[in-house]
């Protein structure tokens, strides 16, 4: 059986030599397509490096490295734009002078400035989003090439290179990764709180001490997230509550200067570390069941080492303060007034925790108290829930927690609670831990939150947060929040606490209705709900605003700089209508997984990052009224077109078919919790919608697919509406050219041949005309088994008309927008790559021998996971069908006459074709990994 996947003769050919004519190749074709419309560019490369193939001429050992070359590139292209888009090219000492000496130029006394600088204004979230596309060595490269290091470009240069995450991600992994990047987060937080004391002691030498700033702090979910996951035990969160507050210890003996005044606080953190160290001993392993006997055990060393491991930060603040009392010199007060600020703002550990969960959990858990039929969001019992619920707010008594409940009890939101109310009691309870609500539909969600928080007696230490998210959350956000507030028990309870903490996320919005259109009804939201504060004389109530987005345009982050992701997040308009109504605000933003952690990835990147962050809170507002906000009509109507055309293409089957026929298998695990269902019946299943693939891998298929349409489809159509009003606000709105160079960035990465490429790849019809012009030996009979085997799948139909419809607002959009930016040739090339590895896999096919039926499996339905690139699982059902070695009962004597063997062993099938079709798969994963740094994030 000849097997031309296998053939490898000819020396390999000079790789950078070949990726110059594969570039230019792909830039002549492009020239050419102009005269002949019915071609496809990349497709004509693709079968270009195919026939190199088939020569032996292009060896899977030389694609690799070709592979390799490019993606060096493009890693080698990333560190300067990150370096770029953190300004790293700036004076960090200088900036955080300037910030501190402008507070205290418009401070007229110290109380003045103090007031300006304790204030919390920004928090910095760490959250474990799968994420993790690259692995983590990669990163530390990454960041070291993007700060000028030198160890970078060696790991880069390196014989291992791999653009793939790592294998197999924990979320141990993950809270490592996110420690790491806080660490570096807290030292420049220590930077720049130093400009602000070197400025107090200039000005007011005598109390400066006092102070304790933290306009800039940190939080992290991860190990605390639970929405969607029932992996993570309450033990497992414990467990990484006591790894932050080992941090903390840890950091401040480190820093702790060496003279007698610290002596006390030293003694202090020392018992304390090491009374948590013991309680971590005792700790389960994260990800295992433990025995109640061991989870007892666990309870009582938490319980017992209670007070020597600090369950809050009033003991050590107070030695910090005798310690500042007694300091010889003013180096050893700014290193303990750090120190001090540090715990004061984080409490005794290195971030404040986040907890998430789902509102149908809370839901579940409040059956038994208002067992009421139906659900809460339905129009028709909305009134009655909610009376319930307030009526149930007025009746409800604290109850004691101890481990033993906890460890008895089955409801997850329930537990959540309990497991806050322990950690409050005796790991930290110095500040209050953030509840953050996901798919809040109804003010009924955050009355059962705080019935809750009363019923286990922490009230005071938890701050309810719903997650404004979904297309509709985000329409109906102001009603949800105007439900709660009629309740009495919610006003006090905001009193109380003095803030409302409310979350938006951008990755479901963004691919619903679009990320251009989700960030104008986020603004609206914002807005409304400022005048719901103003409504019920909430103003003194500050109002804290967690932006959940990515690193990507897809999932929300502006590609400029992060000075423009910043402002895109907050727009000025917004702050000028909360200082207006008096209403106080804090800006929370999330940073994620690899991508995320990155701008934390070594202490001059963190720099720069607080820099940036600092600037955006303390900096002054910016003046001028922007224009588009004169145009209230063409806002709405432009943002309206680009979330109905959104609408109308996520529910178009050629939208989940392009998403969902093999999209899912271009790309690795990145992180700890899984991206879709699999399938009883082997594989993965089948997407019908792109509601069963979750938000991230959504969008990152889209990004592996060349057509980034959840951050730019819309567009052309609302601009073709009023084109010279379009062009008016791109040249006059900053506000309305920033969200437009938001999606001016998908379209830099996006390109309709790319994307028709694959389609066609789809389309048994193209598979059929090259069968009827192919003289190659042997091809005909490949090319037809791919044909009839994607003629069974039935997608080209449905598959053209997306085609279609996103051809036609693209070309829209050039046609108002004759600026668009075109995918750079690199990219390009990566795609072609992929195309031709997808097509010799394919085509490897028609060599596999007919088998019976296994383990379900027929030859009809390996062709259809195959075309799905589910290439490993079926690789593994093929050992078995084909094994590789001799059956071991041969010659064996069993006592009786040998029964009939399926004899013979099928080396050569191995060695010919699922080997090299394996290598070839690994091979599209990494240029997954290689596209997602030409990208610039994952998802």
């Amino acid at each position: 059986m000849a097997v031309s996947i296998a053939r490898e003769t000819r020396a390999a050919p000079d790789i950078a030599v070949l990726a110059e004519e594969l570039q230019s190749r792909i830039e002549r074709a492009r020239r050419e397509s102009r005269d002949d419309p019915f071609g496809n560019p990349v497709l004509r490369v693709t079968l270009w490096l195919t026939r190199l193939m088939d020569r032996g001429e292009l060896t899977r050992e030389g694609l690799g490295e070709l592979v390799r070359h490019l993606g060096r590139q493009a890693v080698e292209q990333r560190a300067t734009r990150v370096s770029r888009y953190v300004g790293l090219d700036r004076d960090e000492g200088a900036v955080f002078a300037a910030l501190a000496g402008t507070v205290a130029a418009e401070a007229s006394s110290f109380a003045d400035y103090r007031e300006a600088v304790e204030r919390a204004r920004f928090a910095a979230v760490f959250t474990a989003h799968p994420t993790f596309g690259m692995a983590r060595r990669l990163c530390h490269a990454l960041a070291d090439l993007a700060s000028g290091g030198a160890q970078g470009q060696v790991a880069l240069n390196g014989p291992e290179l791999s653009f793939r995450p790592d294998e197999r991600i924990t979320l141990q992994d993950e809270f490592e990764q996110a420690r790491y990047a806080v660490r570096h987060a807290r030292d420049a937080i220590d930077r720049l709180n130093a400009a602000i004391f070197t400025t107090a002691r200039e000005h007011w030498p005598e109390q400066w001490t006092e102070l304790a700033p933290r306009p800039v702090t940190l939080a992290s979910w991860v190990g605390c997230d639970t929405d969607g996951r029932t992996d993570i035990g309450w033990w497992d969160t414990l467990r990484y509550r006591l790894e932050s507050k080992r941090g903390q210890f840890t950091r401040i003996l480190e820093k702790l200067p060496e003279v007698q005044a610290t002596e006390a606080v030293r003694r202090l953190v020392s018992a304390a570390q090491a009374a948590v160290e013991r309680q971590l001993a005792l700790a389960p392993q994260v990800g295992t069941q433990p025995s109640l006997h061991a989870l007892q055990a666990f309870a009582l060393s938490l319980v017992q080492e209670r007070e020597t491991a600090l369950p809050e930060a009033s003991p050590l603040v107070a030695a910090l303060d005798a310690a500042l009392a007694e300091a010889p010199d003013d180096g050893t007060k700014l290193t303990l007034a750090l120190i001090r600020a540090g715990c004061l703002a984080h409490g005794v550990s290195i971030a404040l925790p986040h907890f998430r969960l789902n509102a149908s959990q809370l839901h579940n858990a409040l059956r038994s108290v208002i067992p009421l039929e139906e659900e809460p969001s339905q129009p028709a019992q909305r009134r009655a829930f909610l009376a319930a619920a307030n009526a149930a707010l007025g009746e409800v008594r604290p109850v004691a927690v101890d481990f033993g409940a906890l460890a008895a009890e089955r409801a997850s939101a329930t537990r959540m609670m309990m497991t806050i109310a322990q950690i409050v009691k005796h790991l930290d309870g110095s500040k209050p831990v953030r509840f953050l609500i996901a798919e809040t539909e109804t003010g009924y969600t955050l009355l059962c939150a705080l019935w809750l928080a009363n019923h286990f007696g922490i009230a005071d230490r938890i701050e309810i947060s719903p997650l404004f998210e979904t297309s509709d959350a985000l329409e109906q956000g102001p009603r949800i929040i105007d439900e709660a507030l009629r309740s009495p028990h919610f006003r006090d309870y905001l009193k109380s606490h003095g803030r409302l903490c409310i979350q938006f996320g951008y990755s479901d919005s963004g691919r619903y209705i679009g990320q251009v259109a989700s960030t104008f009804w986020v603004e609206r939201l914002r807005i409304r709900i400022c005048e719901l504060l103003a409504r019920y004389k909430l103003e003194d109530v500050e109002l804290v605003i967690f932006d959940t987005h990515g690193e990507s345009v897809g999932r929300g982050a502006h590609p400029d700089s992060l000075a423009d992701r910043l402002a895109y997040l907050d727009p000025a308009f917004a702050r000028r209508a909360f200082a207006k109504a008096g209403i106080r605000t804090v800006r929370e933003t999330s940073f994620q997984g690899s991508d995320g952690y990155l701008l934390f990835g070594t202490p001059q990147l963190a720099g720069a990052t607080v820099g940036r962050i600092a600037e955006a809170v303390l900096a002054p507002a910016e003046g001028a009224p922007d224009p588009i906000y004169d145009e209230p009509d063409f806002a709405s109507e432009f943002f309206q077109t680009v979330r109905e055309e959104m609408n109308a293409l996520v529910d178009d089957p050629g939208y989940a078919a392009l998403i969902g026929t093999f999209g899912p298998s271009l790309l690795d695990k990145t992180g700890s919790r899984p991206a879709a269902r699999q399938s009883d019946a082997g594989g993965p299943t089948r997407i019908r919608h792109p509601r069963e693939l979750r938000a991230i891998p959504n969008n990152a298929i889209l990004q592996q697919l060349g057509w980034m349409a959840n951050s730019m489809h819309g567009i052309g159509h609302a601009a073709s509406r009023s084109p010279d009003l379009f062009r008016q606000m791109r040249e006059r709105s900053e506000r309305f050219d920033r969200a437009y160079r938001l999606a001016a960035a998908a379209m830099a990465n996006s390109d309709l041949d790319v994307l028709r490429a694959y389609l066609d790849s789809l389309d048994p019809g193209s598979w059929f005309d090259r069968a009827r012009r192919t003289d190659r030996e042997g091809r005909r009979e490949e090319l037809l088994a791919v044909a009839e085997a994607l003629s069974r799948l039935e997608l080209a139909p449905s598959l053209r008309r997306l085609f279609w419809r996103l051809s036609a607002d693209a070309l829209k959009l050039r046609a108002v927008a004759q600026d668009a930016p075109r995918m750079p040739v690199r990219l390009v090339a990566l795609h072609a790559l992929r195309l031709a590895a997808m097509h010799r896999i394919w085509l490897g096919f028609a060599h596999i021998p007919d088998f019976r039926p296994h383990a379900g499996l027929t030859h009809e339905a390996l062709a259809e996971r195959l075309l799905r690139l589910d290439v490993p699982a079926c690789l593994k059902l093929m050992a078995e069908i084909f094994p590789q070695a001799p059956d071991p009962t041969i010659g064996l004597d069993f006592g009786e006459p040998p029964g009939p063997r399926e004899g013979g062993t099928y080396e050569a099938l191995h060695r010919d074709l699922f080997t090299p079709m394996l290598e070839l798969f690994d091979l599209i994963r990494e240029i997954s990994g290689a596209i997602q740094h030409e990208i610039g994030a994952f998802g």
